[in-house]
C-alpha cells in the first residue's frame, strides 16, 4: 500500500521531530514501536509490508518523505519511534535501515526495549470476563499487541484461541475464544470503544490469536473494498 495522501498536521509534526533529532537518543536501545490506524484498510495477513513514501502539501509545496511505517493487520500499521520523556519521534526508513534489521526483528528489539523501560504486559480483569493489558505507560499499552511471547504464553492457557481488541493507544483487551459471552460483548462494544477514543484511536477490528498466528476476527467498521489508492493515516 502506498500512502499518497497525508494531513499537513501529520507532515508538520513529522518534520518538526526530525528537526529536533538531537533531543532524542537514536541508539538501538531506545527503539520502540507503536500501532496506528490506517483508515479504510483491512489487511488479511500479519506480514509487515513497507507502507512506502508519503506525500504532503506544506505551504503550497508537495513534499515526499519516507517514514519507517509498515502495514500490519486489519486497519493497523506499525511505526518505529525513538522514545523521550514526554514525546516520541518517528524514524525515517534510512534511520531504520541503518540498524540492519528486518521489520520483524525491529519489532522484537522494540518490544524488549519497551518492557525494559515500561515493564512487561500485565493482565487484569476489566469487565464481564474481558481482560485489560497494561504496562507503565498508557500511551504504549496497545503496543503489547506486538508482544508475541505474551500471547503465546496465554495461548498455552487458552489453546482454543484468544480474541483481542486494540481500540485506542491506551486500551488493549482480550477474552478467551471459548468465552462466548465475553466474545459477544467485545463484538458489540468495539465500535463504540473505537469511535469514542478520538485522536487516540487505533483499530475498530477484532483479532484472533490462534496456533501462534494473528488473523482478523471481525473486520474494521470502516473497511472499504476495493481499497483506495490513497489512504489517510492518523498521527
Amino acid at each position: 500500500m502506498r500512502l499518497s495522501r497525508i494531513s499537513s498536521t501529520l507532515a508538520g509534526a513529522f518534520f518538526l521531530v526530525l528537526a529536533s533529532a538531537a533531543d532524542y537518543d537514536r541508539s538501538l536501545s531506545n527503539l520502540m514501536v507503536v500501532l496506528r490506524e490506517v483508515e479504510g484498510a483491512n489487511k488479511s495477513d500479519e506480514t509487515l509490508k513497507a507502507s512506502g513514501p508519503a506525500k504532503a502539501t506544506i505551504d503550497g509545496n508537495v513534499v515526499e518523505f519516507s517514514p519507517a511505517w509498515f502495514d500490519f493487520l486489519g486497519d493497523m500499521h506499525v511505526r518505529f519511534v525513538f522514545d523521550a520523556p514526554s514525546s516520541m519521534r518517528g524514524l525515517t526508513t534510512e534511520e531504520f535501515a541503518a540498524f540492519h534489521l528486518t521489520p520483524e526483528e525491529g519489532v522484537k528489539v522494540a518490544i524488549a526495549n519497551m518492557e525494559r523501560v515500561y515493564g512487561p504486559p500485565v493482565a487484569s480483569a476489566w469487565s464481564g470476563g474481558i481482560m485489560a493489558v497494561e504496562g507503565h505507560s498508557a500511551d504504549l499499552n496497545s503496543s503489547y499487541f506486538l508482544d508475541r511471547d505474551f500471547w503465546v504464553m496465554l495461548l498455552k492457557q487458552h489453546p482454543e484461541g484468544i480474541i483481542v481488541a486494540a481500540p485506542k493507544r491506551g486500551g488493549l483487551l482480550y477474552v478467551p475464544a471459548s468465552d462466548k459471552k465475553g466474545v459477544e460483548s467485545l463484538r458489540r462494544s468495539i465500535a463504540m470503544l473505537f469511535s469514542t477514543s478520538g485522536n487516540q484511536r487505533v483499530s475498530s477490528a477484532l483479532y484472533q490469536f490462534k496456533d501462534e498466528h494473528w488473523s482478523v476476527f471481525q473486520p474494521p467498521v470502516n473497511a472499504r473494498r476495493p481499497r483506495l489508492h490513497g489512504l489517510d493515516v492518523r498521527f
